[in-house]
């Protein structure tokens, strides 16, 4: 997993894709936390993209960097444990002028049943199930 996380860190931006109803959703994304064996996402509760994956968990990112490109397919489960919201707000402290862990709106989802694959156009794809 950590090779996971490093990767999407050292991209920068990535690129979460959503279901909305039968309609695809992709946005840019920046946040990133390997926290208690688990690889985490931030949003806001107040966003469609939250709303989404509470309707539909079934989510994909997408990252491209230094000829390489991942992408991480899975269910993304809310996690409401204050202390791994903190942890993802310490992290990105960028964020703590738009959000706090005991606001209300600040979410944090956790990667289940997940497959990364890393690919390029010069080796072999590299699976990493977790």
């Amino acid at each position: 997993m950590e090779r996971v996380v490093n990767f999407l860190k050292e991209a920068g931006t990535y690129y979460l894709a959503t279901v909305d109803g039968d309609k695809p959703k992709v946005r840019p994304f920046g946040t990133v936390l390997l926290y208690d064996g688990g690889i985490y996402i931030q949003t806001g509760k107040v966003k469609d993209v939250s709303k989404q994956l509470h309707k539909n968990p079934n989510a994909e990112i997408c990252a491209f960097k230094d000829g390489q490109w991942i992408r991480v397919a899975g269910e993304l489960i809310a996690d409401e444990r204050r202390e791994v919201k903190k942890a993802m707000l310490d992290a990105y402290p960028q964020l703590r002028g738009m959000y706090s862990e005991d606001d209300g709106n600040t979410e944090v989802f956790r990667f289940k049943n997940a497959t990364a694959t890393i690919c390029s156009f010069t080796a072999a794809p590299e699976t990493i199930n977790f």
